[in-house]
């Protein structure tokens, strides 16, 4: 993970799809509660304190499977 990060930020979104998820898997242990809802301000809150691009970072991880997104978008939460 070190490679990815410089002063605690991160320095951009890996391309690769693999390297990318390993970023993703990071970020949702280290940013995210197991059994708590966010709203989309908070998780934009939340990736901004590693990245510019959150809503890049949010899409990512709700792709991915390891955010669910309420249908109406209105709440998040770490997948099981």
């Amino acid at each position: 993970m070190a490679a990815f990060f410089s002063q605690g930020r991160l320095t951009a979104i890996p391309r690769k799809t693999a390297r990318r998820e390993q970023l993703l898997v990071h970020l949702v242990e280290t940013l995210f509660e197991q059994d708590r809802t966010y709203t989309e301000p908070e998780v934009n809150e939340a990736l901004l304190t590693v990245h510019g691009d959150c809503s890049a970072l949010r899409r990512y991880l709700v792709d991915s499977g390891l955010l669910a997104r309420a249908k109406d978008g209105s709440s998040y939460r770490r997948a099981a």
